[in-house]
């Protein structure tokens, strides 16, 4: 017979949202794991003693990190979203029938509290990501990822308009007393720039030259095969053993990799350090190629494997450099002397210049000098770190670093992109564009942190005795070193159902 339901809503009900958020949730188990009370101590001092009460800082902190566990990149979506889920309610402390806070108090919040209150968040998970075996330390690969400002390119605007702009409303502001505050805030709508203005010149934008009003800090930057937008770098540092994220932080899109790579160190050391762990080996690609990043490994005693620039050459076909006097001889016996140092893309070069009447009478002058008649030859003040990266470069594990590297922090990169909430920034400025990638990561650990890898749990083989009657222990010790080398075996011929696998990160926990 076929079957019909009656619904009628019930005056009165029981109900607990515990009773119905099942054990193995991932937000249940969120939040037996993770202990958010002492963001009361460390946002007290954004408070005062009077007025009405702001959103509790715990409520705060876990529904911006919902909205990157679920890919939501809108606090409208974040609100609207977490009234509708149970275990999300069951998560943030809320009963269905109490009124979430409204969604600008997330946006205002987040430009109060201090960049420090997230990073405390971040270390916090990475210490138990470190307690549970998920993080060695030893070495780190290192990658970066352009992420979207919440600016358009049709707003920029030549930098002296801007300037000029701000010159006015600072005037404006400095003469407040005198005029109208209604008055004031008119001409700063009617005269500063908001649109560009046109001109027959041809579009020729530079970050030098233009800048955004929208969100300033943001720079236009480009990858090959796609068009210029406003974007912000993320740097971001992984471990290579389960692909745990050590720290990650916002630079000027316009910034070259090379040239944060030594903050960026100094970061991930600190964060190490705290944990009683200690960097030892960091792998990177071309990018972060350069004289002074060099110069920061060696400082800081770091084994690094980045392949050098293009513009490296190992050796001069047809010279050969003198290392005791730094000079280069040709195959004609003419020395080529240290004649200056110049400044080049924000590092020195040394110039090694031949004299006319030394080449003059050389068979491979037209070939091989300049109009001038004198050969000249520039090698960076760091060749030597340049040639040290190059030779560990060539040995085999140079060659399975870069393979290690790829397949470490691409994964990573592309499942905060695609999967947390970072593709786009929906703040303003550097300062809040830094907050939402070091969410975006936190929400990244916990996930491998619930859903990854279990700590391993290693056996001991107990000792053979030196009693040669005890047969029976002997007998028994044979048998467990057997067990223990087909366990082994079976580990590494069958994949673990995590191991490298950042499709866990894929997973709809909405389903959950």
């Amino acid at each position: 017979m076929q079957g019909k339901k009656d619904y009628q809503e019930k005056l009165f009900i029981r109900f607990q949202l515990s009773d119905y958020v099942p054990q193995d949730n991932f937000y249940r188990q969120l939040k037996s794991i993770l202990d958010f009370n002492f963001l009361y101590a460390s946002t007290s001092k954004y408070y005062g003693n009077e007025g009405q009460k702001s959103i509790n800082p715990v409520v705060f902190m876990k529904l911006i990190l919902v909205g990157y566990l679920e890919n939501l990149n809108s606090d409208r979506r974040i609100i609207s979203t977490s009234r509708m889920r149970m275990d999300i309610l069951y998560f943030i402390g809320y009963d269905l029938d109490e009124e979430l806070p409204w969604h600008s108090t997330l946006s205002r919040t987040r430009q109060l509290y201090g960049e420090e209150q997230f990073m405390s968040l971040f270390k916090l998970v990475l210490k138990q990501c470190i307690d549970k075996r998920l993080v060695s330390g030893k070495r780190q690969a290192i990658g970066s990822v352009f992420v979207k400002a919440n600016a358009a390119m049709s707003s920029m605007v030549e930098r002296e308009i801007f300037e000029d702009a701000i010159t006015y409303r600072k005037e404006l502001e400095s003469n407040e007393d005198e005029q109208d505050s209604s008055a004031t805030k008119t001409a700063l709508t009617q005269d500063t720039p908001s649109k560009k203005i046109q001109s027959d010149k041809p579009d020729k934008r530079t970050n030098k030259t233009h800048v955004s009003p929208s969100d300033p800090d943001s720079r236009m930057s480009y990858k090959p095969g796609k068009i210029t937008k406003l974007n912000y770098l993320g740097q971001v540092s992984v471990g290579t053993a389960h692909h745990v994220i050590t720290h990650i932080q916002a630079f000027h899109a316009d910034k070259r990799d090379s040239q944060c790579l030594s903050e960026v160190l100094t970061n991930t050391i600190d964060n190490l350090k705290e944990n009683a762990l200690e960097l030892k080996e960091v792998i990177a690609d071309t990018g972060y190629s350069s004289g002074s990043a060099l110069q920061a490994l060696t400082d800081n005693g770091i084994e690094g494997y980045i392949p050098n620039i293009a513009a490296y050459r190992p050796d001069r076909d047809g010279f050969t450099y003198d290392q005791a006097n730094d000079r280069y001889i040709c195959s004609q016996g003419i020395h080529l002397t240290l004649r200056t140092i110049k400044s080049k893309h924000s590092s020195f070069h040394k110039i090694y210049k031949s004299r006319t009447k030394d080449c003059r009478s050389c068979p491979f002058l037209t070939t091989c000098a300049n109009p001038a008649g004198i050969k000249a030859l520039e090698d960076s003040i760091s060749k030597p770190l340049y040639d040290q990266m190059h030779q560990r470069m060539q040995t085999n594990k140079g060659t399975r670093m870069r393979l290690l590297r790829s397949s470490t922090v691409e994964p990573v990169l592309g499942t905060l992109v695609n999967f947390t909430a970072m593709k786009q920034v929906t703040t303003k400025g550097i300062t809040l564009a830094n907050k939402c990638m070091i969410m975006a990561a936190v929400a990244y650990n916990l996930k491998k942190l619930i859903k990854g890898i279990s700590t391993r749990v290693r056996k001991r083989v107990p000792k053979a005795t030196n009693s040669d009657g005890n047969y029976l222990n002997k007998g028994l010790l044979a048998y467990n070193i057997a067990l223990v080398v087909i366990k082994r075996y079976l580990r590494t011929s069958t994949k673990s159902k995590w191991l490298n696998n950042h499709l866990l990160c894929k997973l709809n926990y909405s389903a959950i």
